[in-house]
């Protein structure tokens, strides 16, 4: 049998391990949506019943804040956009923070990103909610496909020609190939927590309940909502060739991320609260950071530079 011959004979079996693979994806991801969704759903009904603690409360701001600084700050600002330049501990605490979001290893997330912008509401965007017609039903399954629905189909694999050099930094590999042990971590670490200052394994489960599940499902839920609402419900103050929005609740929600609009007019911008009153807390820690040494090399956008983008009245349509 010649190399041909043993290639065609080989054909069949990687079919089927693609396909193997993407059933395990899509598996895979429905627990991961669904379990800490339950765990949520739990939450607010023992909310209802006032069977919650400070120390509850306290853990899962604790964590969602930890975990946002790093899928916000580090999978989106720096690995996705290189906004800034930071020391490798930093580099390695901003990547495993990330990861305990479980939203995705680090390369898989950047990669995502990466194509989103290069095809932002367009055909190739893994997760607009724009590529259906008009309609009302249409709407709906176009927010249902940027919110969770893209969760489930083919996945952005392509991390040699999206993320280049995060490919080839071994540290951030291995990080990456040890995913799953991070977000282990984040349900661990919330959960030894409980142990401790509530007391017993009742404290532990209700550490694993507050500051691990529900608190990915808040995390969740809060940054796939500007995949989904901040590319149809907003203001569009800077021209992009996209329909990103600002959205002031999701820009507290998520930390800054909320900003979309900014965020595509300027995609290397560390900061996307580009006014005074845009709240940006992601990009006021990142500050924090700087003073301290462990940050430098930010960039934002010049005065000029946001005065060129900014949309006139040609920008708008006139009503008929």
């Amino acid at each position: 049998m010649d190399q041909n011959e043993a290639a065609c004979g080989s054909l069949p079996g990687v079919i089927r391990a693609s396909r193997d693979a993407q059933v395990l994806q899509r598996r895979l991801a429905l627990w991961v949506v669904l379990v800490p969704f339950l765990a949520l759903l739990a939450g607010i009904v023992l909310l209802c019943r006032s069977a919650v603690g400070r120390v509850e409360l306290g853990l899962l701001l604790g964590m969602y804040w930890a975990s946002h600084v790093g899928a916000g700050l580090g999978f989106h600002r720096y690995f996705s956009h290189r906004s800034f330049q930071t020391t490798r501990p930093i580099r390695a605490l901003l990547a495993i923070l990330g990861s305990m979001a479980a939203q995705g290893p680090v390369m898989q997330w950047a990669a995502t990103h990466r194509r989103h912008h290069q095809f932002s509401d367009h055909e190739g965007d893994p997760h607009s909610p724009l590529l259906h017609e008009p309609g009302i039903m249409n709407t709906l399954r176009g927010l249902w496909h940027a919110h969770i629905g893209w969760l489930f189909g083919p996945q952005v694999n392509d991390w040699v020609l999206y993320v280049p050099e995060l490919v080839k930094d071994k540290m951030l590999m291995k990080i990456n190939r040890l995913y799953f042990v991070w977000v282990l971590l984040g349900l661990a670490l919330p959960s030894a927590l409980g142990y401790g200052l509530i007391g017993g394994w009742r404290g532990a489960l209700d550490g694993l309940l507050w500051g691990g599940l529900i608190r990915i499902a808040l995390g969740h839920h809060s940054i796939w909502s500007v995949n989904s609402l901040c590319h149809i419900i907003g203001t569009r103050p800077y021209r992009s060739n996209d329909n990103s929005r600002n959205n002031l609740l999701l820009a507290i929600a998520v930390f800054g991320d909320g900003w979309h609009n900014n965020h595509h007019a300027f995609p290397s911008s560390a900061f996307h609260g580009l006014s005074w009153w845009q709240i940006d807390l992601h990009g006021y820690f990142l500050q924090m950071l700087a003073w301290f040494g462990l940050a430098w090399d930010i960039k934002r956008p010049s005065e000029g530079a946001m005065k060129q983008k900014l949309r006139s009245k040609a920008d708008f349509p006139v009503a008929a």
